[in-house]
């Protein structure tokens, strides 16, 4: 009889969490897990070879080996940049504060 580990396959979406546990041979990849999931099947917009793959929030690739009880997560590309949206809050920011500024001023001016 061959030995068999535990993981499980995650597949976050906005409104719900995919979570598939699975017994596979000890040695078995990232990708074999994935595939073993039938989440490749059930949501056509996962492409392993543009989704981002991980075990435990650490990135992981496709051929990486697996242990006992480790979590395979398949992650959906980003909507938006992370530091783009900071530069534009960060120059919103700015814009706001020069425009609170001058508010200020003129509110000061008017009841002297």
């Amino acid at each position: 009889m061959s030995e068999t580990m535990s993981v499980e396959v995650i597949y976050a979406l906005p409104k719900k969490q995919e979570i598939v546990p699975l017994k596979l041979p000890v040695g078995a990849t990232v990708r074999q897990a994935i595939e073993a999931s039938g989440l490749l099947q059930k949501y056509s917009e996962i492409d392993l070879a543009k989704n981002k793959l991980g075990v435990f929030a650490k990135l992981a690739k496709p051929d990486a080996a697996l242990r006992d009880k480790d979590r395979v997560e398949v992650y959906r590309p980003l909507i938006a940049d992370p530091k783009e949206m900071r530069k534009q809050r960060a120059a919103e920011g700015k814009v706001m504060k020069k425009g609170a500024g001058e508010g200020e001023a003129e509110t000061e001016g008017n009841t002297k």
